[in-house]
């Protein structure tokens, strides 16, 4: 197997620039993104100038993950206030962009109610936008903070369902700083594992159809010295039947009230292979993606991505000649099967991590306190 070995330490910063920033050039305020479907062959930046962008930056997967859409959502108001725009046509653009990850919808209405509520009190449009941008700002620090918060529960619970260190821990698409104000959430319990001397072993899903563990988790474990191989998707069974396998780690794009959990396609079968293999199956995700409006997985509108990112591949330096401008693997007109997500049922997992503790066993009257006490804790 192809391997990277690696001692444990401090590691090196994920990447060499920003995910997000906020910037005011003369020419007028934009928001400027690390454009994710690059790497990790290139660290290229993307300028959004209006909120137009940034919608298309976000369809096309450049700026992704729960956290980091609500961060980018936020900001997206900003910018459509400091520039003039229409910005409840910018934030329903915004909140639109996609389904399934309820981070965006929450940053969205966070920065508009900030907007509004400065245009309520008599402020002028430009100190409304302020008060947007004051919002998203705050947003992004808060993030960063429970980031920082789930590491430490996420870490203290591996250590209690597998005392002893030398965790091997399998991950499933891509939750580290690129997806986040700070270090991420499951793949920040991983690293923090690895800094403390306890990661044996990160187990990196290659995650079909885009190639988000390949492209991304491996780029980020590579950055930060961690000791991690990485597989296709089906070869997980073969894992857990080996017995290398000690936990799961995933993130998440929307929690529903009754605990179903969506995450990236190909999630619920490692849940199902963990149950059967008595493999703790854990999800690290802030409590803004806790979605209580949502009754249960049925309930959770799943993302369908197009087609031709099954049936073509991506190679730059090659001709391209399919549909979506990669070079097909398919018959042409074959139909593709191309959810961005599945949902997992509580009962299959084991615990929920969240900035504000743990939740196990996974039920609607545990989601419902912990984010209830959350909601304590802000207004106090």
């Amino acid at each position: 197997m192809a391997d990277q070995y690696a001692q444990a330490g401090e590691g090196k910063r994920p990447t060499g620039i920003p995910v997000i920033r906020w910037e005011e050039p003369p020419e007028g305020p934009v928001l400027v993104l690390l454009d994710q479907t690059r790497l990790p062959g290139e660290e290229v930046e993307l300028v959004c100038t209006d909120a137009s962008a940034l919608v298309e930056a976000i369809r096309s997967l450049a700026v992704r993950g729960a956290p980091l859409l609500g961060i980018a959502g936020a900001y997206g108001v900003a910018l459509a206030a400091a520039r003039g725009f229409d910005v409840d046509e910018a934030a329903t653009a915004l909140a639109g962009a996609r389904p399934t990850a309820v981070n965006l919808a929450v940053g969205v209405r966070r920065a508009r109610s900030a907007y509004a509520a400065a245009l309520a009190r008599g402020d002028a449009p430009r100190q409304a936008a302020g008060a947007a941008l004051a919002a998203a700002r705050q947003l992004h620090r808060e993030d960063a903070e429970a980031s920082a918060r789930m590491a430490g529960h996420g870490l203290a619970l591996l250590d209690e369902l597998l005392p002893g260190g030398g965790h091997r821990v399998l991950t499933h698409c891509n939750s580290g700083s690129l997806v986040s104000g700070g270090e991420g959430t499951a793949f920040a319990v991983a690293l923090a594992a690895h800094r403390a001397g306890r990661l044996r072993r990160l187990w990196v899903d290659e995650t079909r159809p885009l190639l988000q563990g390949a492209r991304l988790t491996a780029y980020e474990a590579a950055r930060s010295d961690m000791a991690y191989t990485l597989l296709t998707d089906n070869a997980a069974g073969s894992l857990f039947a080996a017995g290398e396998v000690d936990a799961v780690l995933i993130g998440a794009d929307r929690i529903a009230a009754d605990g179903s959990v969506a995450n990236k396609v190909g999630s619920y079968p490692l849940a199902v292979l963990a149950r059967y293999h008595h493999v703790p199956f854990i999800v690290v995700a802030p409590v803004t993606t806790v979605d209580l409006h949502t009754a249960d997985g049925a309930s959770i509108e799943v993302e369908q991505r197009p087609g031709f990112e099954v049936t073509e591949v991506m190679a730059p330096q090659a001709q391209s000649t399919g549909a979506g401008g990669g070079i097909p693997v398919a018959p042409l007109g074959t139909q593709a099967y191309n959810p961005a997500f599945d949902v997992t049922p509580p009962e299959l997992v084991t615990a929920i991590v969240t900035e504000e503790g743990v939740v196990s066993p996974v039920t609607a009257e545990a989601l419902a306190a912990l984010c209830a006490g959350s909601r304590e804790t802000a207004i106090g």
